[in-house]
């Protein structure tokens, strides 16, 4: 099986150079022979306050929402024979959307001392990867998430020390 990642975005907010670096570094992530697809969607603060309150009824502004599409995947091969009623009509497989505020990344980046970029590319892993069946509920779930965030970005050469180190 192939592993294969496509990062759905139209915002000028995140370059094409960005969104290939993203792709190239979740190769090996999950096992797939299907291109697996993710819907990234900048919103503003009213926005994702709209839908935080409306998906998890909780109102106030956050980072990153995320929307997983397919149920049961989690550290599992994704076969396109097990989802092809789910295929888009050019054979990808959507695995979910994330909505991320940009005003949220950039006052948070401010908040832990490290560039936009880093927040940005964090908040986009951590929106996959909850796409992908991964969750922070308890510290063991937690630990396995940020391992596996880390792993990720350091494959951009994104660090907690900085970028491109």
């Amino acid at each position: 099986m192939r592993e294969n990642f496509a990062l759905l975005c139209e915002e000028e907010e995140f370059s094409l150079e960005s969104v290939q670096k993203m792709e190239k570094s979740l190769h090996g992530l999950v096992k797939s022979d299907v291109l697996l697809c993710f819907e990234l969607v900048f919103v503003g603060q009213e926005e994702i306050r709209r839908l935080n309150k409306e998906m998890r009824g909780i109102d106030r502004v956050t980072d990153v929402l995320s929307f997983p599409a397919l149920d049961g995947i989690f550290q599992k091969p994704i076969r396109k024979k097990d989802f092809r009623y789910e295929l888009d009509e050019e054979g990808r497989l959507i695995v979910g959307s994330i909505a991320l505020c940009k005003e949220r990344a950039a006052e948070q980046a401010k908040e832990y001392g490290h560039s936009y970029e880093r927040e940005l590319n964090y908040l986009i892993v951590h929106g996959v990867l909850h796409c992908l069946g991964y969750d922070h509920e308890d510290e063991k779930d937690k630990k396995v998430m940020r391992e596996k965030e880390e792993e990720i970005l350091l494959k951009m050469g994104i660090t907690r020390q900085g970028e491109n180190e």
